[in-house]
């Protein structure tokens, strides 16, 4: 893992961007794997900067969200899917024909897992995935266990989890999480990990100490061999 600290959020928001930038210029046809939340956003904007500069750059590119809330609809604000569309789909012009992600509100979640990995095997694998690092270790929804999964999945959500930003403020919360499991996201060529905020410092340090354990999904990551971790120094101890 190369790890890069940067002295602000700014900093860190750029330098992912200067990164995706880069591999889609080396790609054009580069498939994205999407975190949500507030780590991402500001570099989301940049690339929609970068959109109006160049939208050329941006027509081939594929997107595939990372994870869902489930058992909330998909025009709920709080969603993972409002979210991308605001910040990124939406502002890179990608059409549906280029865009993987999962229903919110599925009728059958486990086949909506089936349909999202049946296109990820026929589209992947993720060129470039971006991450950011949850207050609990978990990776995506991959949550702390005894044992993770390797493929798209139904998770049983954290009672930290349940109280992410995105969430804290709706009445009825997800029943449970879908999302990518830790081989997609480890058979990605690339990862980016983007970690900001001083409350990340007791987690940062878990991480950083490199062992390996499924009660921090993350430190998974140490295998991997082409990860980049961007982090604000705010998050250090």
């Amino acid at each position: 893992m190369q790890i890069d600290i940067l002295n602000t959020f700014e900093e860190l928001s750029q330098k992912a961007g200067d990164i995706i930038i880069r591999e889609i210029q080396n790609n054009k046809k580069l498939l994205l794997c999407t975190a949500t939340g507030e780590t991402p956003t500001r570099t989301y904007e940049l690339l929609g900067k970068e959109y109006e500069i160049q939208p050329g750059l941006f027509d081939q590119l594929r997107v595939i969200k990372l994870d869902e809330w489930g058992g909330i609809s998909m025009d709920n604000p709080a969603t993972c899917e409002s979210y991308l569309q605001t910040h990124l789909i939406n502002a890179l012009q990608i059409p549906v024909s280029r865009y993987i992600g999962f229903n919110s509100n599925p009728s059958n979640p486990k086949q909506e897992c089936s349909r999202i990995m049946e296109k990820l095997n026929r589209e992947g694998p993720i060129d470039l995935c971006i991450l950011g690092l949850g207050m609990n270790g978990h990776l995506a929804l991959n949550e702390p266990a005894g044992f993770l999964q390797p493929h798209c999945h139904v998770s049983k959500l954290s009672a930290q989890s349940l109280e992410h930003s995105m969430i804290s403020e709706i009445q009825i919360k997800p029943k449970y999480g879908l999302t990518l499991g830790m081989a997609d996201i480890m058979l990605s060529k690339m990862i980016i990990l983007m970690i900001n905020g001083v409350k990340k410092k007791d987690i940062v340090s878990r991480l950083f100490s490199k062992k390996i354990t499924s009660s921090l999904p993350a430190s998974f990551l140490w295998l991997h061999p082409n990860v980049i971790c961007l982090v604000e120094k705010d998050s250090l101890s």
